[in-house]
């Protein structure tokens, strides 16, 4: 074994960095070269931690809401961020388009009463033999046209956002408006509002997305290697926030030139510490009967001859030793090797390790 005495390291070249190499040091050598080491943190088993994520409404929890009709705005009830009720006013619009259709029913119900008369007589007299069958069923299929007329022109004023009861005193009242209310589709927070007061729109201009919060949805970058131990249903969580999921799908292709693979979670638990669109690292329960994982920091891994290494520390000094990269996070790692649980490994002063196992320097 050679000994080191200067500053810059001098040790053994390795012709193979999978295999342990020592390097020996003194006190006063880790001192100088400012190498510090720390335990190996606790072993994790099934973990994939560190994995870029982006918080995401379901989509099935988003709605647009869209002026249903050509009409100008007269009043915005509601603003970005405000928690709203189904059926709550968001706007309300004019809209002479409104009261035309309005009209357009009335006008229908007054058909469908004059059709339902003139059927009544004609079968009266068609039973007393004063009129033909076919002069009947003609008559019969005035009165069904003009119930669907009805249907037709009640439908359309439904999906201008009449209601039944509303629609019904219309009918009988016969008096027309055109003011119509924009009523939220569920229970949810006001994300986005495009509508001012005096805004004049045409037809299906959204007004509002709104939204429901709970739960969340999570988008997370897979690596392809990883991939394989992942199964739907596995526990998600979001430690810097304290929120908890599930796995729901996993992709199948995969994206761009990152070579990763987007699989879904839906969060449950601590969803109002997080917002739609927020970046985040995420960590995923993976079933894999690999060998144990360890989660290290990102500064104590160093790469020899494209094999990832760490040094461990030894009464003399140290040792490298080869390791896989399962998943490498912002901060830290997942790795696996064969440890004991119990080894000291260089956190600070790596790349004098490294510079050292490379050969790298002069020596005494």
């Amino acid at each position: 074994m050679k000994r080191i005495t200067s500053a810059l390291l001098v040790a053994f070249n390795l012709s193979t960095p999978a295999m342990a190499q020592d390097i020996a040091l003194s006190d006063v050598q880790l001192k100088k070269l400012g190498i510090s080491t720390a335990p190996l943190p606790p072993k994790q088993q099934g973990e994939l931690s560190g994995m870029p994520a982006q918080v995401v409404i379901p989509g099935n929890q988003l709605f647009t809401v869209s002026t249903p009709l050509a009409a100008m705005v007269e009043q915005t009830l509601v603003g970005v961020g405000d928690s709203v009720r189904k059926g709550e006013v968001l706007a309300t619009l004019q809209s002479p388009a409104l009261a035309e259709a309005q009209r357009g029913l009335l006008q229908a119900s007054t058909q469908s009463q004059l059709a339902k008369e003139n059927l009544l007589r004609d079968e009266q007299l068609w039973k007393d033999g004063i009129i033909s069958e076919s002069r009947l069923r003609a008559t019969q299929s005035q009165q069904r046209e003009a119930e669907a007329s009805i249907s037709e022109r009640r439908q359309a004023l439904k999906l201008s956002g009449m209601s039944n009861s509303a629609i019904e005193q219309l009918q009988h009242n016969n008096q027309l408006s055109s003011l119509l209310s924009i009523t939220s589709p569920i229970d949810g927070v006001i994300l986005e509002k495009t509508a001012s007061a005096g805004q004049r729109l045409d037809a299906a201009i959204p007004l509002f997305k709104v939204a429901r919060l709970d739960p969340l949805g999570l988008e997370i970058q897979i690596p392809l290697a990883s991939v394989r131990n992942l199964k739907v249903g596995a526990n998600v969580t979001i430690p810097a926030f304290n929120a908890k999921g599930k796995l729901t799908a996993i992709g199948r292709s995969l994206s761009g030139g990152n070579q990763t693979i987007l699989v879904r979670a839906t969060i449950k638990e601590g969803t109002a510490n997080l917002r739609p669109g927020q970046f985040v690292e995420a960590t995923i329960g993976v079933s894999s009967n690999a060998s144990s994982q360890w989660n290290i920091a990102n500064s104590a891994l160093a790469r020899l001859n494209n094999q990832a290494v760490i040094f461990v520390k030894t009464p003399k000094g140290f040792r490298t030793e080869s390791v896989t990269i399962l998943s490498e996070g912002a901060q830290k790692s997942v790795i696996s090797g064969t440890f004991k649980g119990d080894e000291q490994v260089a956190v600070q002063g790596v790349s004098a390790l490294k510079s050292s196992a490379m050969g790298i320097g002069g020596g005494e």
